[in-house]
């Protein structure tokens, strides 16, 4: 890939992402701090909402469903849209405008708590405002990579932006559960604001130019572009398989958590703070996966990773229906289940982003990981509800076992496509349109 041109005083006219430059890189630093600071605030908010939703509004099992799902509506709504938006503008730039939103909508948040105006109408237009711009901040940030670094180098570069998203999610569900628990619901959903703030003040500084496609003089309309996006990842036995996968896991994970916000407080009477806790295990578990990320699938196939992670890491959640009180046995079984989904679960998308990255020609990455973000998270609203089904009807339990067995169908669904026999190089990129 060509390397982005230097738009400061820098004597390297590119990225040269092996870890020691990245970390000498000022831009990267900026990027990489900016990352680390939205998704710590993203992680804190999937807690913090939905936490307030049941301890602080005491929302049933239908609106906890029902308010998760307004959360994720925006990727099915807008998620091809944002897609053809990057591959046309600089990322920085989408990035930036998405922080500052998310860091407004949670701002509204906390002063709604603060004068004791928050009720769940509100709740649920401001969920739907920071996913809306969360769509955006993910388009963008995916395809951020690629106009930075070479192709050859894209697992490394993955793997050390992967990182700093396992730090965040060792911090963010802890601290959103701590603060709500132990403080006050306007100090937790300020936290969001903050870390959203500081991102935003972290990648705007960023001055090295991006290589962004050319546009041709008479681009093609929004609907054009969305179109050809689609067609490209369905006319792609790789991509197709990624879009099946990803949906079947979305699905089902959407449906669990759901159950797995209600039961670990009701069923297993954990106070919010312990909730956090066993929400915040799969970070470490997820920068363990980073760090052996750039290595496994070298050595063993980037398929048997896939696989083989996908299955370990979805799997645990099987045992969590087994639990029973808040025994001595309990939080360390729940913080065991974290860590393995947060390790199999950080392989997974590394390796997946990197291969759905060196497949796709530079003017269609926006587009495809769009379409890809759509053709999967698209169907976790729909999973939310049914998670808020299951636990009504059928009981917690019960419903968190289903929920979690649906989970396994994701690496079934590798194991028998093409994405089981990656080798150990990556796949090279596809034909397809490249301008804008």
């Amino acid at each position: 890939m060509p390397s982005a041109s230097s738009g400061s005083s820098d004597s390297s006219d590119s990225f040269r992402p092996v870890p020691s430059s990245l970390r000498r890189d000022a831009d990267f630093r900026r990027l990489w701090l900016g990352q680390t600071a939205s998704q710590l605030g993203e992680h804190a908010s999937l807690v913090i909402l939905p936490l307030l939703a049941v301890l602080t509004l005491d929302a049933s099992a239908g609106r906890l469903g029902v308010l998760r799902a307004v959360g994720q509506a925006p990727i099915l709504l807008l998620s091809l849209f944002a897609g053809a938006w990057v591959d046309r503008w600089r990322t920085r730039t989408t990035m930036v405008l998405a922080d500052a939103g998310r860091a407004l909508a949670l701002g509204a948040v906390a002063l709604a708590c603060l004068f004791g105006r928050l009720g769940m109408p509100g709740l649920f237009v401001l969920a739907f405002a920071v996913g809306a711009l969360s769509v955006f901040f993910d388009v963008a940030y995916q395809a951020s990579l690629v106009r930075l670094v070479n192709r050859d180098q894209l697992l490394r570069g993955n793997s050390a932006l992967e990182g700093s998203r396992s730090a965040a999610q060792i911090g963010g569900p802890a601290l959103g559960g701590a603060l709500v628990s132990l403080l006050s619901a306007p100090i937790a959903a300020a936290s969001g604001a903050l870390f959203f703030a500081l991102s935003f003040l972290s990648i705007r500084r960023i001055r090295r130019a991006e290589a962004v496609p050319k546009r041709p003089e008479h681009p093609p309309g929004v609907g054009h572009r969305i179109h050809e996006g689609l067609r490209f990842v369905a006319r792609d036995r790789v991509l197709r398989a990624v879009c099946l996968a990803s949906a079947a896991f979305q699905f089902s994970f959407a449906a669990m958590m759901t159950v797995y916000l209600l039961f670990l407080p009701r069923e297993l009477h954990l106070p919010g703070t312990v909730v956090g806790l066993a929400l915040a295990a799969a970070g470490p578990g997820a920068l363990l996966g980073s760090l052996l990320a750039a290595r496994l699938p070298r050595r063993f196939g980037h398929g048997t990773v896939l696989v083989c992670a996908a299955a370990l890491g979805d799997g645990m959640f099987l045992c969590v229906p087994a639990l029973h009180g808040s025994s001595a046995a309990t939080v360390p079984a729940l913080l065991a289940v974290g860590f393995v989904f947060g390790f199999g679960g950080q392989l997974v998308n590394v390796t997946i982003m990197a291969v759905r990255q060196a497949v796709t020609p530079d003017g269609m990455q926006g587009r495809a990981a769009a379409t890809i973000t759509f053709a999967g998270m698209g169907l976790a609203p729909l999973g939310s509800l049914s998670g808020g089904f299951l636990a009504g009807e059928w009981g917690l339990r019960t419903g968190l076992l289903v929920a979690a067995a649906g989970m396994m169908l994701s690496p079934v669904v590798m194991a028998f496509s093409p994405l089981a026999r990656l080798g150990r190089e990556l796949p090279a990129p596809r034909g397809g349109p490249t301008g804008g």
